[in-house]
């Protein structure tokens, strides 16, 4: 059972020393993207003119947690701010006379240039207060404001693969020391996700042979980025016998049909939709895909014998990119309401798997869901790359 963790140590460790400066921009389309056409670092963003004085006066400094700080006027106004309820989407604010009576918002590093001007709810800041999850909470400074989960503080997961238990240690950025956070232990039951901030630092070490960690190989050494998970080396297949494969495979295919026919309840003649996601919800989730991508953030999904042949592990790579547990709730919650807008009565949220990324060759079997939990659900599509047709 995955427990969210929580690191003891939240000091601000970015250097609070150097000198305060900021981007103007006019198109959202100057902001800083990579060859993939994502942002390429996180922003702190708020309307130019006064505003900006005013923000910028309440003891924070550009860079911190890793967001380059960016004044809006003109398009990129209108398109971050001008949908807030009650907000002149023409101009920024002119009679203003403390930043509590600004907006400012943080957009995600990795977040696609076609939707950077929805991040979800809870990354804006209107006039000292935060939305989130329906519910609203007063946020007194800008420095609370980038120090939350809406800008710097994030969610990340350890998850290992190495046959020995490892111990990670959060490595303090101002002495250097090695500071002891928690052992984990082997596959992706025992995955562990802490709260932490974009600029930390760690080093995972082996237990084994020495009994002080830090005199045996260090495992891996990372810093912070943005929200996501991190594998110690990674799962191995196992080997499966291809003469076994067909009749396990007609099977399961007939237990799943028997399955179905078990299922009286529909919620519609045809049994399913396909719709588009709310832009927010689509940058949200591509951008933490993106983040995590590649190795080590994604492993092998832990596919054997025991869970069956729904998918071909054994002959295509199936990749899997866990999910943090406050970043899963929220985005289980908003899918909930579509499903609910579909299905015509109200749902309960019982579970949200993935991310798991299907390779060339890769099949899924057909199959039925587990019926005490799965009434009603949905599969996104956040992202594709080099297949023969649109999916």
């Amino acid at each position: 059972m995955m427990k969210p963790l929580l690191l003891l140590s939240l000091l601000s460790l970015l250097s609070h020393n150097g000198v305060r400066a900021e981007t103007h921009i006019r198109h959202l389309a100057k902001l800083p993207y990579n060859e993939d056409n994502r942002l390429s670092t996180h922003i702190f963003a708020y309307p130019a003119g006064k505003c900006a004085s005013l923000i910028k006066s309440d003891n924070i400094v550009e860079g911190q947690w890793g967001h380059e700080f960016v004044a809006l006027h003109g398009e990129a106004y209108t398109a971050v701010f001008g949908h807030l309820e009650g907000v002149d989407a023409s101009v920024p604010p002119t009679d203003v006379q403390s930043f509590h009576d600004c907006l400012a918002v943080c957009l995600e590093k990795g977040t696609q240039q076609s939707v950077v001007a929805r991040p979800l709810p809870h990354r804006y800041w209107k006039h000292g207060l935060v939305q989130d999850e329906g519910e609203v909470h007063e946020v007194n400074t800008m420095d609370e404001f980038l120090s939350s989960d809406a800008c710097g503080k994030v969610e990340y997961g350890f998850v290992s693969y190495h046959e020995n238990t490892v111990k990670i240690y959060w490595i303090d950025a101002r002495t250097g020391e090695a500071v002891p956070n928690q052992e984990l232990g082997y596959g992706e039951r025992k995955t562990s996700f802490i709260n932490t901030f974009v600029g930390h630092k760690f080093r995972v070490y082996d237990t084994e042979p020495n009994e002080d960690p830090l005199e045996n190989e260090m495992m891996l050494e990372f810093t912070v980025q943005n929200h996501g998970v991190v594998g110690i080396k990674n799962h191995v297949k196992p080997v499966v016998p291809p003469e076994e494969v067909p009749n396990e495979v007609r099977s399961t295919s007939l237990s799943e049909w028997d399955r179905h026919l078990r299922i009286k309840r529909t919620f519609s003649a045809l049994a399913f939709d396909k719709g588009r996601l709310p832009d927010d919800m689509f940058a949200s989730l591509g951008a933490y895909y993106y983040n995590n991508r590649n190795p080590p953030h994604k492993v092998l999904e832990e596919w054997g014998r025991h869970k069956g042949v729904f998918v071909n592990y054994w002959e295509s790579d199936c990749n899997f990119i866990q999910i943090p547990w406050h970043l899963k709730r929220r985005w289980q919650g908003r899918l909930r309401e579509l499903v609910e807008a579909w299905a015509g009565v109200d749902l309960e949220t019982t579970d949200m798997y993935g991310m798991r990324e299907y390779t060339k060759g890769a099949r899924l079997l057909t199959h039925v869901d587990r019926e005490s939990t799965h009434a009603a659900s949905l599969i996104v599509n956040i992202a594709q790359v080099n297949v023969d047709r649109p999916w």
